[in-house]
């Protein structure tokens, strides 16, 4: 027990250690940055017939549209902040789940600036619309997840846990964090070359795009789901507050409505993304009150 104890320590320090998030953070900018440039080299050489394409894809049809790779990239990055923030803070842990598909939609605009028809149909064109939907929303997701910042940074002690209550607690939290990050990093690498195969052998460019701006975050909300239960499930041995397990449990709903902007199209996929993190932001919020409230009582 207590060499499987040190294993998991050693491998959450190589993996999740302060150290290896400076390293990850400068390789992931490094690698954005370059890809960035590869991506707007594509777009120019295809402008100027250097290379052709039979069917070509959105993405190398406006020098705009490069921003959208490195932006892929950051995505990936924030990936890895999620899991690194998971056993220290658990609200630092929703928080990136909210900046990560706030993150998505705005890589989504970049995409969708480079195809805006500037007319005077705006509000008739679909393609246009979406992108009014997406960038009002982008806003106030942004004001929501720092109302939820400010909600999260509020503490209030209402009951005395034991230390070994909380290290158990927190090292529970650590051996989910190293089976997610590989997890997560595979699934990204398999994505990745699943699209590449895909834009080369097909010619469903609208397919290939979603591929790869939907899929992957599909399943990675998907597994925060399951992730978030497991999470909900142990902390049943740690507290029996009420709103302790309501909080944990609005959480998990957040995550799900989420999950579910996957599964629809347009202003329906815009609204349960604000709504859910909506949600959060209310739940949060309440269980502030909750504990302020029972600090009170104990005065």
């Amino acid at each position: 027990m207590l060499q499987n104890n040190q294993l998991l320590n050693k491998s959450f320090d190589v993996l999740l250690s302060d150290k290896t998030r400076g390293i990850v953070e400068r390789v992931i900018l490094i690698i954005a940055l370059i890809s960035f440039f590869i991506h707007l080299l594509l777009i120019y050489l295809v402008k100027f017939e250097v290379i052709t394409f039979q069917n070509l894809p959105e993405l190398l049809e406006n020098p705009i549209s490069s921003v959208y790779t490195p932006f892929s990239f950051i995505l990936i990055y924030e990936v890895y902040l999620l899991i690194y923030y998971l056993p220290k803070s658990f609200t630092t842990y929703i928080i990136k789940q909210y900046e990560i598909i706030t993150l998505i939609i705005i890589r989504k605009l970049f995409k969708d600036l480079s195809a805006l028809k500037l007319s005077s149909d705006w509000f008739e064109i679909k393609g246009d619309l979406q992108f009014t939907y997406d960038i009002i929303a982008s806003l106030v997701l942004f004001y929501l997840i720092y109302l939820f910042q400010k909600q999260g940074k509020k503490k209030y002690i209402s009951e005395k846990i034991d230390q070994k209550i909380i290290q158990s607690f927190i090292f529970q939290k650590k051996t989910i964090a190293v089976f997610l990050l590989p997890l997560f990093f595979g699934m990204a690498l398999y994505t990745l070359i699943d699209w590449v195969i895909g834009v080369a052998g097909t010619s469903d460019q609208v397919g290939a795009f979603e591929s790869i701006n939907n899929l992957f975050f599909d399943q990675f909300f998907t597994i925060l789901i399951l992730v978030d239960v497991v999470l909900l499930l142990i902390s049943f041995f740690y507290t029996h507050h009420f709103h302790k397990i309501i909080r944990n449990s609005g959480f998990i709903i957040s995550t799900i409505l989420i999950r579910m902007s996957f599964g629809v199209d347009d202003l329906i996929s815009t609204v349960l993304i604000v709504v859910a993190v909506a949600f959060g932001l209310c739940i949060i919020a309440i269980h502030n009150r909750y504990e302020k409230s029972d600090l009170e009582d104990q005065v």
